[in-house]
Formats: structure tokens, sequence, C-alpha cells
């Protein structure tokens, strides 16, 4: 498939350091992305929201709190929230261990230039 239907940027075995952490794709095709995200102590992702993808979150080590519309919300080792496209969110790791958790991306535009950001403790908005 070509074309915007199915506009994908990620690859598996990509990866990146952020300052809350890092990412890597362990898998991706038509329509998915699936990343292992870690969260070094302390760390927070921004608020933010994307127009052509939803989310599903499943924690696998340590805590996280995460933050969905106006409510915030703690996650441990194997729960899992869903986010909606086009809705506000962010996870942060207030434990003194990292938190690892895995993210399925689901819809036709996945890529890094989705990512709406609303407010970041790092200065990247």
């Amino acid at each position: 498939m070509t074309g915007p239907a199915s506009a994908n940027t990620y690859a598996a075995g990509q990866s990146d350091r952020r300052p809350w952490g890092e990412w890597a794709v362990l898998d991706a095709g038509p329509g998915y992305v699936v990343k292992r995200i870690r969260v070094i102590p302390g760390g927070i992702l921004s608020l933010q929201r994307h127009r052509h993808r939803a989310e599903d979150w499943t924690i696998v080590a340590g805590a996280a709190l995460a933050t969905l519309g106006t409510r915030q919300f703690e996650l441990a080792a194997g729960q899992s929230t869903h986010i909606d496209t086009g809705a506000v969110h962010r996870i942060a790791n207030p434990g003194t261990t990292d938190m690892v958790f895995i993210e399925v991306q689901t819809g036709p535009i996945l890529s890094e230039d989705d990512i709406e950001r609303l407010e970041d403790s790092y200065g990247r908005i």
C-alpha cells in the first residue's frame, strides 16, 4: 500500500533517546506500530494529542502516572489503558526505578510528526 492511507514512518529496530528516557520500535506494519518505551525515574512525557492515531499502553515494569483528559490515575505492571485519537494524554514515572511500557499505535498515519505537544517539561514546544 502507498499514500496517506498507509503512511508509516516507523520501522522495526528504530529507536530514539529523549530527555525522559528512550523508545524502540519492536514491530511495525500497515496501520500499526509497537514500541517499548522506558521512562527514567521522575521522567514525564509531554502533554500531547494525535490527529491520526490511537494508542494502547501496557505497563510491564515499574509504575506510571497517566493523564487522560482531565483525569489522572496510576497504572502498575500488568495494567493498561486506551487513548482515543485526539485525546489529550501523558505518562510519567513517579517512582525510583525505570518504568517500561508497551505502546501499540493504530491508525492511518503513524509518524513522529503526529505529536501535538501542549505542555512539555523539557522545552520542546
